[in-house]
């Protein structure tokens, strides 16, 4: 998937992105990487996020990136997927109603981002069995903090602090994420009713979110992420026959679960592999391979697998 660029040649101005925040900011580099030329249209918050003159230019593009706030997702997709290949930041959409339309438009030329699906732990989790022999999941904790809400100026000035563009908070934005990688990788047999919390009482959505899935094979999984608590990346898998521990600068993995010492006592287990991994890298990775992924697909003329498709709806309805 990486480092052959000549198969994307037929990509050429043909780009446009909709957005300009961070996200957009992260892919625009990757594209200009790839000497790929691309127009960024600017939602206008005044006009319903549409600019007239500006989005009938953009309607010319048959490559779309759809990097603006949630709420508006569906609206562009709905409005410009047919005849053009979509890129689409998670979630697809926030209400059951977006949901249940967007099952009706053909999946071939979709494409969402959900960034963990091409992480170092989402290609270890694939391996788990067949490299580590680490069985089934039991139990996993995750654990994403980081201080966004605590720039208080800044947080009440982004969207991810408005209930109107982002009803769900960081639970949307972030938890999605690890929902979406336990939902690739296991099977979810049921999801609680998150807890939804706005402690630094800036806007009007959810800064802090707490989540309990249960698999079909009765694991157990907690995601716990926050924008008003200190930058803290800690989660542990827990298999039958080994664990994986994770934080900003390692994953480790280890096993055999049944581990002696002489007097049969049980050990902690041996550390099968360690990987060192930074965090801010790793993600950049990911997402330049999400974007690699959607671009070749392009490239090569094909179309998008509905399995992949309707995988992104099943996590997005987790979270609705």
């Amino acid at each position: 998937m990486r480092g052959n660029i000549s198969v994307w040649d037929n990509i050429t101005v043909n780009v446009g992105i909709i957005g300009n925040g961070v996200q957009s900011k992260r892919i625009q580099k990757i594209l200009k990487k790839k000497n790929i030329s691309f127009f960024i249209y600017k939602p206008s918050k005044k006009k319903n996020y549409f600019n007239k003159e500006e989005f009938e230019y953009l309607k010319k593009k048959k490559i779309i990136f759809i990097l603006s706030p949630n709420k508006s997702h569906f609206d562009y997709i709905k409005t410009l997927s047919k005849n053009r290949y979509i890129f689409c930041e998670k979630p697809p959409v926030n209400n059951f109603n977006d949901l249940k339309q967007l099952k009706k438009i053909s999946y071939k030329k979709i494409y969402f981002n959900f960034n963990n699906r091409f992480s170092k732990i989402s290609e270890i989790l694939h391996l788990k069995d067949e490299k580590y022999n680490l069985g089934k999941l039991i139990y996993s904790n995750i654990i994403i903090t980081h201080g966004l809400a605590l720039k208080k100026k800044d947080y009440k000035k982004s969207w991810r602090s408005n209930q109107i563009s982002c009803p769900k908070g960081v639970f949307e934005v972030v938890s999605i994420h690890w929902i979406d990688l336990i939902n690739y990788h296991f099977n979810i047999a049921k999801i609680r009713q998150p807890t939804l919390i706005n402690h630094s009482k800036i806007g009007n959505s959810f800064d802090t979110s707490h989540i309990e899935l249960k698999l079909k094979e009765n694991g157990i999984v907690n995601i716990f992420t926050s924008y008003n608590a200190p930058l803290l990346k800690k989660n542990i898998f827990i298999f039958e026959n080994g664990i994986i521990e994770m934080n900003e600068s390692s994953i480790v993995i280890k096993g055999p679960s049944l581990n002696l010492d002489k007097n049969n006592f049980f050990k902690e287990p041996k550390i099968i592999k360690k990987f060192d991994v930074n965090e801010m890298k790793d993600y950049q990775l990911s997402l330049e391979k999400s974007c690699e992924y959607f671009l070749e697909i392009i490239a090569k003329k094909k179309f998008f697998k509905k399995l992949i498709f309707d995988s992104s709806l099943r996590s997005n309805s987790l979270i609705i």
